[in-house]
């Protein structure tokens, strides 16, 4: 479960020592010293200026976040269990009236925000072999849910997901997520279908999720997956994904990551239609230091696309502000990434990107069109007492005929410190 911090927690050792008292005493080393424990940091600035429209004209906060990260060894035996802890702690550097909503820090209801917030995760999870059950608080990365990480907290869902990996090459995964965290907020939520530009009839909230999906490596340039979701009296989904790596020589490759996810509503009244075939992937050309990456999305059927609010669609045309998902919407992408390491620079890696929408449906009308440019640079100390420090500034221009134009700037300072 996950809960708002109102004290400062027991130092991590001591509470992995109580929690670890009431197992049986033969079970206590593994239990404690396969522990460890990481320390991770973000401080994060967000300026987003809407170019046009009525309303807020631009959103801009600047914040500091810690996420805590203790994990605990497993009690020896057949079954062995053990209990995870996470502290999330934000703190607002810089906010105002008229320039909240980045997502950064909370809103309350009179328009203003904290000064912090805090969240403490707590996870029970079991292990037979290969085969971990956990339950309580997760950031999942799976095709059918993905938690956004890129604000000051992380979103987080609580439930329970099962990952078993006993056969080489095969990663089973199921679980069933009752609740939701949000990024900006300390209360557990519904999940609910998310309803960018009036996508769907209405922002249904539903019970659960439930999903199961297989990944097999045939070969170190060969993996498959398939993904099955039911979001409870809503959507129901499956996933199907191939991704490929072809060598050409010492320096350059071919690679290529095909997707298609296939949602189609339930049939209960309060969801509406649902109905998204969503095909899209990436193939990319890469030589030394230099790729070069072209995409394609297309959605067809009688909605956009479909995904739970808060949380990252599994789109290769998801970028920085925009996802390109409405309704016979079809957009293409040009990307260029390159590593300075080639030429004697490393942790230093720069992107930029251009996609280009159009055809879609919405709210109110048809035919729409959009783009988004992206540019990104990114620097990780290599040596000397800042070593593994990572600096990101991150550069966004978005227009369209039928949402609000946008220039954005985020600037991201991160550290992540093994404490044992």
């Amino acid at each position: 479960m996950l809960t708002a911090v109102r004290k400062k927690p027991a130092p991590a050792r001591l509470a992995l020592a109580v929690a670890a008292a009431s197992l049986a005493p033969m079970a206590q080393a593994d239990f404690i010293e396969d522990s460890s424990a990481t320390l991770q940091t973000q401080n994060i600035y967000l300026n987003r200026d809407f170019r046009e429209g009525s309303g807020q004209s631009k959103r801009e906060e600047w914040s500091q976040g810690f996420l805590l990260n203790i994990e605990s060894g497993f009690t020896e035996g057949t079954v062995g269990f053990g209990l995870d802890a996470t502290g999330m702690l934000g703190i607002k550097l810089d906010s105002g009236a008229g320039r909240t909503g980045t997502d950064l820090l909370p809103v309350h209801d009179d328009g203003s925000t904290p000064d912090e917030f805090s969240r403490l995760g707590l996870t029970a999870k079991a292990k037979i072999s290969e085969t971990e059950l956990r339950y309580g608080s997760h950031i999942p990365e799976t095709p059918v849910v993905k938690a956004s990480d890129s604000r000051t907290l992380p979103q987080v869902f609580e439930g329970a997901i099962l990952v078993s990996q006993d056969v080489s090459g095969l990663t089973l995964t199921g679980g069933r997520l009752d609740k939701v965290i949000d990024r900006a907020s300390t209360n557990s939520q519904e999940l609910q279908i998310n309803n960018k530009n009036g996508r769907f009839d209405s922002a249904a909230e539903a019970d659960h999720l439930t999903f199961a999906g297989a990944r097999y490596d045939f070969s170190e340039k060969l993996i498959g997956t398939y993904y099955a979701a039911e979001l409870d009296d809503i959507y129901r989904q499956h996933f199907f994904n191939l991704q490929a790596v072809h060598p050409l020589s010492e320096t350059s490759s071919l690679t290529a990551d095909l997707r298609l996810m296939i949602s189609d509503d339930t049939g209960a009244a309060n969801a509406g239609k649902i109905d998204n075939q969503a095909w899209n992937g990436m193939v990319g050309y890469s030589l030394g230091g230099h790729k070069l990456s072209l995409a394609y999305q297309q959605m067809n059927g009688d909605t956009g696309y479909a995904y739970i609010d808060g949380g990252d669609p599994y789109l290769v045309n998801f970028v920085q502000i925009n996802d390109f998902a409405n309704a016979d919407e079809r957009s293409w992408q040009a990307r260029y990434d390159y590593n300075f390491a080639s030429i004697g620079v490393p942790g230093l890696t720069f992107l930029t990107r251009y996609v280009s929408g159009d055809n879609a449906e919405y709210n109110g009308g048809s035919n729409g069109s959009e783009w988004e440019r992206d540019i990104e640079l990114k620097y990780v100390v290599q040596t000397g007492p800042l070593k593994n420090v990572a600096v990101r500034m991150r550069n966004a221009m978005f227009r369209s005929d039928f949402a609000r134009d946008a220039d954005e700037n985020r600037l991201i300072v991160s550290y992540s410190l093994p404490i044992w």
